[in-house]
């Protein structure tokens, strides 16, 4: 009453809509149901702000009224707002539309002839927001009335506000999917549709056509507006989103799809224009998985220049962006072998002197269009000779050098690399070859001077004698300097290189007449040396690269038939099977992530109901087989699914407690929900029985837990909901607080159990290349070490039990890790649904006996701190709990 006499009165707008805020949350009723008698008042207030001269109050007047669920209340208040329907202000009429909707959806008897009023409405409003809300409104209260609208007006859609125009293909949708007939008579609206001028109904348009029409000129108008909205719009978000609905289309099209978008993949290369590299990626991928034969040659050419342009771009994002080009490049050259010949020199031509990341996948396509396409080898080679010298980054020397090595099949091919190699390494006497030496003059010793004009105008004379000293023997490798390109890899790089360089000699060696051989191992011997005089005490050669030189020096000058063979034949044999590998990889991946292909028993039966036989018991037979089938397995799915709930479920408090509680756990995306189970043990009334939750971790709890009373030995059931923001591992805990009835009113507490989030519930096993995953170790700063304390005596079982834990995907191939040496190494991956990537190296032994359990340790890189802790966490609970059996084998990356 303080409220109704000293607060309704006032004018004040903030006032009064603060107050609209109040009545709805004040309890309107008595304790035994009834309306309270100071309502009435309240009501008549209401009244006179619907007859109120000011708009706002009007219509904020009119949102209140949705929410009212007092019938009495409303009642009274009807004529009020039925007259609101004819205001002179558009945003009082579209708030009584909604008023009568919301009143007519929850007390139809109060309004019975809503929809009629709101249909005569419609026909004489002008306003698109108030024709909107009146359309929505008959859409889900008498469709039959808005479709008779539509109807009328199926020539003038394209005239309405994007707002009417949204809700129009909501009610086309819903309108040909309950009644297929229908789909002729508007799918012509949601043609015209496609060319409206807000994005939002054009999406929607598109979405809703593919859904009515199989056709393949339906297929085309939809993916023809998605890739337009995709180029004009510029939120990358929405990029993002549309080219997911365009890779989905061509997933679920069918033959229809299969036909019809091939021709739109050089349209999906204009998104290519947006400067993000997510945007880039998935328009690559996409335009890959569109593009046929016959577009083949013509997507090169545009991932050409593409290439071409980004080489000479500045951003950040330059040469990640090359790299995709390399990759996409790559895939549509194995796809389609017939624009190979064009692909590999236009990619030799991109690794200049290496440094940038897309060298190292031009290495990689490199090596797999030399094994795979034997008419390109000679050509290829010749590029790839041509190219080398300018490499002066030590990895992409190494695998150059053995390319060159491994490829060169003819003595022809053997002297050239021979040749590129001797240009490289200096000699003592400037030049290995000592006939071409004595064939050629002497030169002079001296240069003849020449005169330069300093700054201060003044003449300085120049010779060769204070000129630098010049490399020796053609050292400089073709990039003008001392030590550039190539001999810069081999002779001021890291060591490995060098020793790479050995086992090319060494395999070139094997290769050619005794002459040309006895020329590579002094080019061997001139390289060693030429490290051993750069040497200094923190650089220089290894023991291991010394040994590993000296066995290639052995290897070179007398082979026994199974190093030659070894040497010659078997790295080509793993090379062949290493590409298989990871053709069958990728083939399973795509098969993975196919929707369209379903697996089905070899033995399945299907049934004709139409041919069940020609008696009626027969039928009535085969009819309930069939039903009897259908609830074994609905049985059967149920039960599966109860027992993974039951297997989530998370004791709260103890069996004494006068409160029990236990919870089920269930990770969905981004929520966590918490089923809570609460018992009344005691013989007590239990009031405001309230579930009080804290968090710890990157989670938070969305709403409070709503309180219960709980009868004597009764329960209920509370959820509450969680939202978690990244991937580590959460706690939730908290305390059950309660009333009991009685003179004393006594307050109990009882402490909950903490309910522990588990990190695999958000990551997933996933694949990626073996660039990439050495790209993300490098780059990733959080690493966590765990040794390996299990009682699991075999590498393969322990293997399998850390995968089934982590919920991760090994990354190395079963070949690599078949054979019993003793130790084994080998990469995992996953990646979490909010995208972070976690990686891990296995690097574990068994005692010399196999006696003892594994040893070792797992290696852990994250972009973050929490990922790489709480995956540590998670292996070394692994560590307690029993290892399950191992299958017999490892399922590929």
């Amino acid at each position: 009453m303080v409220i109704i006499r000293f607060v309704l009165p006032l004018h004040d707008h903030t006032i009064k809509k603060l107050l609209l805020i109040f009545w709805e949350i004040v309890p309107k009723t008595t304790a035994d149901g009834k309306l309270m008698q100071e309502m009435i008042l309240v009501c008549d207030a209401y009244r006179k702000d619907l007859q109120h001269p000011n708009e706002f109050i009007r219509g904020s007047t009119l949102r209140f009224l949705c929410k009212l669920k007092e019938p009495e209340l409303l009642e009274p208040l009807l004529p009020a707002i039925r007259a609101c329907l004819d205001h002179r202000h558009s945003y009082v009429r579209r708030n009584a539309v909604l008023a009568i909707f919301t009143i007519y959806r929850n007390f139809e008897f109060l309004i019975p002839d809503a929809p009629e009023l709101i249909a005569n409405f419609l026909e004489s409003e002008q306003d698109m927001s108030c024709k909107r809300n009146a359309f929505v409104m008959l859409l889900h209260a008498e469709q039959e009335r808005a479709l008779a609208y539509l109807a009328s007006r199926l020539d003038s859609v394209h005239g309405f506000g994007d707002i009417l125009q949204l809700v129009i293909v909501e009610l086309i949708y819903k309108v040909c999917h309950a009644n297929p007939s229908e789909r002729s008579r508007f799918i012509r609206t949601v043609y015209g549709l496609l060319n409206a001028g807000s994005a939002a109904v054009r999406y929607e348009a598109a979405g809703t056509l593919v859904t009515l029409s199989a056709a393949p000129a339906a297929i085309t108008a939809a993916a023809a507006c998605y890739i337009d909205l995709i180029v004009k719009e510029s939120d990358n978000n929405v990029k993002l989103i549309v080219l997911g609905r365009l890779s989905a289309l061509r997933r679920g099209g069918g033959e229809a799809a299969a036909r019809a978008l091939p021709d739109l993949a050089m349209d999906v290369l204009r998104v290519l224009a947006s400067s993000d590299l997510d945007v880039r990626q998935q328009t690559l991928a996409l335009a890959l998985e569109l593009v046929s034969s016959r577009h083949a040659e013509e997507l090169v050419q545009v991932l050409r220049k593409e290439a071409a342009r980004a080489g000479s771009a500045d951003h950040d994002d330059a040469n990640k962006y090359r790299q995709l080009l390399v990759r996409a490049m790559h895939k549509a050259a194995l796809k389609f072998p017939e624009v190979a010949g064009s692909v590999a020199p236009a990619l030799l031509d991109m690794v200049e002197e290496g440094a940038e990341p897309a060298a190292a996948d031009v290495m990689a396509f490199t090596r797999e269009a030399l094994a795979a396409f034997p008419d390109l080898r000679p050509s290829l080679y010749q590029k790839l000779l041509e190219v080398v010298p300018a490499i002066k980054v030590g990895k992409i020397a190494r695998s150059a050098l053995w390319l060159l090595a491994e490829f060169a099949d003819t003595a022809e091919r053997a002297a050239a690399t021979l040749d590129v190699l001797a240009q490289a390494i200096p000699t003592p006497n400037g030049n290995d070859n000592k006939d071409k030496e004595e064939s050629e003059p002497a030169k002079p010793d001296t240069a003849p001077p020449r005169q330069l004009v300093t700054s201060d105008g003044t003449y300085a004379s120049q010779s060769a004698f204070n000129l630098p000293a010049a490399s020796s023997g053609g050292a400089g490798g073709g990039a003008g300097s001392p030590l550039g390109g190539l001999a810069h890899a081999l002779v001021s790089g890291e060591p490995f290189t060098a020793s790479c360089a050995c086992s090319a000699l060494c395999k070139v060696a094997l290769k050619l007449d005794a002459r040309a051989a006895t020329r590579a191992l002094h080019l061997t011997a001139a390289l060693l040396a030429a490290h051993k005089k750069e040497a200094t005490a923190t650089t220089g050669l290894t023991a291991d690269d010394l040994e590993h030189a000296a066995l290639c020096l052995r290897a070179a000058s007398s082979p026994p038939h199974v190093v030659r063979e070894a040497l010659t034949e078997s790295s080509r044999t793993a090379l062949t099977q290493l590409l298989q590998e990871r053709a069958s990889q990728l083939d399973s991946k795509e098969e993975d992530d196919s929707e369209e292909e379903k697996s089905v028993p070899v033995e399945a039966g299907i049934s004709f109901a139409a041919l069940a036989g020609a008696g009626a018991a027969t039928q009535h037979h085969d009819m309930f087989e069939l039903s009897l089938s259908k609830a074994l397995e609905g049985r059967a799915a149920g039960a599966s699914e109860e027992k993974g709930k039951l297997s989530k479920v998370t004791q709260l408090t103890g069996f004494s407690d006068p409160v029990y509680a236990e919870c089920i756990v269930a990770v969905n995306q981004y929520d966590i929900v918490l089923d809570v189970l609460v018992v009344n043990q005691t013989d007590d009334t239990l009031q405001n029985c309230t579930v009080e939750l804290a968090t710890l971790g990157d989670l938070r709890l969305v709403e409070r837990p709503p309180a219960v009373v709980l009868a004597p030995r009764d329960f209920a059931t509370i959820k509450a909901h969680v939202k978690v923001a990244s991937t580590e591992n959460g706690i939730i805990f908290g305390n059950i607080v309660y009333e009991v009835t009685g003179a004393s009113m006594d307050r109990g507490v009882v402490v909950l159990n903490d309910i522990h989030i588990d990190i695999v519930d958000y990551i997933q096993p996933a694949s990626c290349s073996d660039a990439d995953f050495r790209q993300m170790w490098a780059e990733f700063e959080w690493e966590n070490k765990v040794s390996v304390n299990t009682n699991i005596t075999d590498l393969r079982e322990y293997l399998q039990h850390l995968l089934a834990s982590t919920n991760m995907k090994c990354l190395t191939p079963d070949k690599a890790l078949s054979g019993q040496c003793g130790f084994m190494a080998a990469n995992m991956y996953a990646r979490s649904i909010f995208g972070e990537d976690a990686l891990a190296n296995l690097s574990v032994e068994q005692p010399l006996h196999r006696t003892g359990p594994v040893a070792g340790h797992v290696r852990i890189r994250a972009k973050s701190q929490g990922m790489a802790l709480s995956l540590g966490d998670k292996i070394n609970m692994m560590h307690k709990a029993p290892a399950q059996k191992a299958p017999p084998t490892i399922p590929a990356a």
